[in-house]
């Protein structure tokens, strides 16, 4: 078992994994480090393996399967679980060919217990939380993180504290939280807003906050790309590409395969390409303008997983594409609701957020991306999480909307539902029957 700790992400300064504290004392990140010690990785893998049909409810998650990577843990006996993780990778042929790139798949985490990636990293979180013996748990979130933080609240018979941006959440992601018991707050004001109300309220002793500066969800996370890997026999694709909104997904991916690759199950790591919605891309701009510091940015987005302007794992993010030789990408409404349709015609339903990976490959697909790469791209949450948008796309009634000025979304894969009588006949002959 490795020994943990936190780190500073800049100044390497260290604090226990007892402590509740999710800033260095100099308002640094926080990451959570390990003395793994010698493994064995050939003997390690074999073990993965194996759980995948064990009957212990810690291998039966997706993230605990691998807890030797992920020892931070006190106690497993706290460990609070709803069979997270286990989620396919699907081949995609559709999409690749409109994308124009030969080896595409996704790993779609929409296939967790409340629809979302969260759950990877809120079973971790939530764990801890109850080992630290915390009894409220708070998070900002536009739909997932509250729907994921509420359900595994619920379970470990914790309080459970939303703050929610007015107006600006899915009624899907909505509906969970309400269904599993979180005292839900809706403000006047947007995600960064709620973030910063959330911050403040978890200065309270008995309070634990959940969202992705927590360290403990990132560690979660990070399983998500070493199922992936476990899934592809430990061969490493070219290429994962993953959406973002406040980092976390991307900053945990590639922390996974420095770790794995220093310990030795993986020789070579794969690029990470983050995408970000045009309205709603500050990393994008600090990458492209080569900066140093993010600027925030009045984020507006359909895609409102990732309607985020001052994402809090932006130090992380950049970490990782210096570190995986990746790039950032932004794509527009229009092609994000269009690759949105691409991936349904492949029968792989995702919420909006999740289509930026599809629609950047198609962006970046001999420009900046090789088409014969082997791509792994990140579909984050379930299609149900936001069905209206759904159902406007395809009825050609979809429109974004800014600063009080409507817009609307050309459909171009659009596939309206045909009103007609009751007959029999009628529809035959609509049909071609």
């Amino acid at each position: 078992m490795g020994k943990a700790f936190l780190r500073a992400i800049e100044s390497g300064k260290t604090y226990s994994i007892d402590e509740k504290r999710f800033e260095s004392d100099s308002g640094e990140l926080l990451e959570v480090a390990y003395e793994f010690g010698s493994m064995d990785t050939k003997a390690l893998k074999e073990k993965f393996a194996q759980r995948g049909s064990s009957q212990n409810p810690l291998d039966k998650s997706g993230v605990w399967r691998f807890r030797e990577l992920i020892p931070f843990m006190r106690s497993e006996t706290n460990v609070v679980s709803l069979s997270e993780g286990n989620t396919p990778i699907y081949s995609a042929p559709k999409s690749a060919s409109y994308a124009g790139v030969k080896k595409l798949s996704f790993k779609h985490q929409g296939l967790n217990p409340t629809g979302s990636f969260k759950d990877n990293g809120m079973t971790a979180a939530v764990s801890k939380a109850k080992e630290l013996g915390s009894k409220t748990v708070v998070c900002a979130s536009t739909g997932n993180t509250s729907a994921s933080m509420a359900a595994y609240a619920s379970r470990a018979g914790m309080n459970a504290l939303v703050i929610i941006p007015s107006g600006q959440i899915a009624m899907g992601k909505l509906a969970q939280a309400l269904d599993y018991g979180a005292k839900t707050i809706q403000i006047d004001g947007d995600f960064d807003d709620a973030m910063r109300i959330v911050q403040e309220l978890a200065e309270e002793k008995s309070v634990y906050l959940l969202n992705s500066i927590n360290p403990f969800r990132l560690e979660g996370q990070k399983t998500i790309m070493i199922e992936m890997l476990c899934q592809r026999n430990w061969k490493v694709p070219d290429r994962v590409v993953v959406p973002g909104g406040n980092l976390g997904n991307s900053s945990s991916f590639g922390k996974a395969f420095k770790e794995l690759r220093e310990l030795g199950f993986i020789e070579t790591i794969p690029k990470i390409t983050i995408v970000q919605a045009e309205g709603a891309a500050p990393l994008y701009n600090m990458w492209k303008n080569k900066s140093k510091k993010l600027e925030p940015v009045k984020a507006h987005t359909l895609a409102t997983a990732i309607k985020i302007g001052n994402p809090v794992s932006w130090q992380k993010a950049m970490n990782v594409l210096e570190y995986t030789k990746g790039s950032a990408a932004v794509v527009s409404e229009k092609e994000i609701a269009d690759a949105k349709a691409i991936i349904g015609s492949d029968g792989i339903g995702c919420e909006p957020a999740s289509a930026t990976t599809l629609a950047a490959i198609k962006n970046l697909a001999g420009n900046g991306i090789d088409e014969g790469e082997d791509i792994v791209a990140i579909l984050t949450g379930n299609s149900l999480k936001d069905p209206q948008y759904t159902v406007d796309y395809h009825s050609d009634s979809l429109f974004e909307e800014f600063e009080g000025k409507k817009k609307k979304i050309s459909a171009a894969y659009a596939n309206k539902p045909i009103q007609l009588p009751a007959d029999a006949k009628k529809i035959k002959h609509e049909v071609g029957l």
